[in-house]
């Protein structure tokens, strides 16, 4: 079931689907993130003027994370909102080179979240570096649709700040309420994805459960973050971005 709070997550733009804000998710230890720190959303390329205008004027977007390929964003070029003049930060978190194959008793879909991980972890961590700075935000993070390169990366953010673990699963699989719209719309010319073979492209909490586990094998988000060089002034200020105010 939908909350009041989790219908309000939502935002609604003409030309980009899966938009929603990290504000109103429960804190452990009591309270909720602030809105108006980041958004996570699809694709960018076919945001209306009003789009533009909303983001940089009312929302007061500054930032940028792209998680797609290379290949994509050379593919679709510069995004209305780059060419605006928002800093628009490229990082991709897939491998270089062919993708690896999972096993066949493996997840597909936790195998490449993993990979997300394990194969860009720099990328990443510049990911969460720019939320860290005075200057970054609001900002927004995407890839093309929304859900699972984005997901991760919110997972961890959430995960990291605070929030209550089911939250943050809760967060991941409320892409499914946008998966249609995603789909009909398109994620860009590289994918071939029939809006029939919905149900291949969902968002199963127990992925995301799963790969959380991973992670509390080394302190959760925070230990891993932690593992791969981040400050405690570092994960201060991304704590403070999201919790204070």
């Amino acid at each position: 079931m939908t909350t009041h709070t989790e219908a309000h997550r939502w935002v609604a733009l003409e030309g980009v689907e899966n938009v929603r804000d990290l504000g109103g998710l429960p804190l452990r230890g009591g309270g909720q993130t602030r809105f108006g720190q980041l958004l996570r959303a699809a694709r960018l390329h076919e945001m209306t003027d009003t789009d533009v205008s909303f983001l940089t004027q009312e929302y007061g977007l500054r930032t940028v994370i792209d998680l797609r390929s290379p290949g994509e964003v050379e593919r679709d070029g510069p995004t209305p909102l780059e060419r605006a003049g928002v800093r628009t930060v490229h990082l991709t978190v897939l491998p270089e080179g062919q993708r690896p194959i999972p096993r066949d008793d493996e997840d597909p879909k936790l195998f490449n979240y993993r990979g997300y991980l394990a194969h860009r972890p720099e990328n990443v961590m510049a990911a969460v570096r720019l939320l860290t700075e005075p200057d970054a935000g609001p900002a927004l993070v995407h890839c093309a649709a929304g859900k699972d390169r984005t997901g991760v990366f919110c997972a961890l953010i959430e995960d990291a700040v605070g929030v209550h673990r089911d939250a943050v699963v809760a967060d991941y699989a409320m892409s499914n309420e946008r998966l249609l719209a995603v789909l009909r719309r398109g994620v860009g010319a590289e994918y071939e994805i029939d809006p029939a073979d919905i149900e291949l492209y969902r968002c199963p909490p127990e992925v995301m459960v799963a790969l959380l586990g991973d992670l509390d094998a080394i302190g959760a988000a925070e230990g891993w973050l932690r593992e791969r060089g981040l400050a405690e002034h570092e994960l201060d200020r991304l704590r403070a971005r999201f919790l204070s105010g």
